[in-house]
């Protein structure tokens, strides 16, 4: 199983377990898909938590080999689907980030109400890199965390030290890594004192209000990614290069 779940005290907690850098392909996406639609069902969870098998990373992101020209539209409907679903669980959710949240797993933890981080972690969206760019995060990041600083995240690739993080409001905590685990179960604990029922009405209501634009916005997203990017030479280059493990040769056009 590339995606392992846990319940217990009302919390399902679950793992990528693709170490070690927990790259989200197809198969795993898939998996998790289903295990998200059982966790939606389950009224005796009021709590979902994602976290990334291994020392190194929470998920370097979606598998490069699956940007190809002929996989994207899969590949899309897939992490799509997948985000879509979370963002409408009602459970409230928590990503428990350490070592290296990448691409889509920076934008598959975006989807979660809370973003608790080692102090270790870095955070980026690198697909530019590739010739290629994060769909969730051009339909998204600008109204999380303010057009500039989205700007640069998806036009440069850059990568943000967890306290870089916090500080532009995308990371709620940062603490030793030693301590991560102990952060989220003090976390859940405070969670666990409220009523269920408001909690589940809040956070509806929470999502809801600040989502109201995104499905317009990743559908226009994914547009542009499947009729104009995909349609590029460069995108297969970038795609090649990294595969080969060479500096891509663009041919900007």
């Amino acid at each position: 199983m590339a995606v392992v779940i846990e319940k217990r005290a009302r919390a399902a907690y679950v793992t990528f377990s693709r170490p070690p850098l927990n790259v989200l392909n197809l198969a795993l996406l898939r998996e998790l898909g289903g295990l998200l639609d059982s966790v939606k069902k389950d009224d005796a969870l009021d709590f979902l938590v994602l976290r990334g098998e291994g020392e190194r990373a929470f998920s370097a992101g979606v598998d490069v080999g699956d940007h190809t020209r002929e996989r994207v539209p899969e590949m899309l409907e897939t992490v799509h689907g997948v985000m879509k679903t979370l963002l409408s669980l009602p459970q409230v959710t928590v990503a428990v980030i350490h070592g290296a949240c990448l691409g889509g797993g920076c934008e598959l933890a975006s989807c979660c109400d809370f973003l608790l981080a080692s102090e270790d972690s870095v955070f980026a969206t690198p697909e530019i890199n590739v010739g290629c760019y994060p769909p969730v995060a051009l339909a998204r990041f600008a109204s999380e965390i303010g057009y500039h600083r989205a700007a640069e995240m998806i036009l440069t690739g850059k990568r943000l030290s967890a306290a870089e993080a916090c500080a532009m409001g995308f990371v709620n905590r940062v603490v030793p890594r030693p301590e991560l685990e102990q952060t989220l179960e003090n976390l859940l604990d405070e969670l666990r004192g409220k009523s269920r029922a408001v909690l589940r009405i809040t956070v509806q209501g929470l999502r809801e209000i600040a989502l109201q634009n995104f499905s317009a916005a990743l559908k226009r997203s994914e547009e542009i990614y499947l009729n104009d990017l995909v349609n590029t030479e460069d995108v297969e280059e970038g795609v090649r290069a990294f595969l080969e493990k060479r500096k891509p040769n663009w041919k900007h056009r």
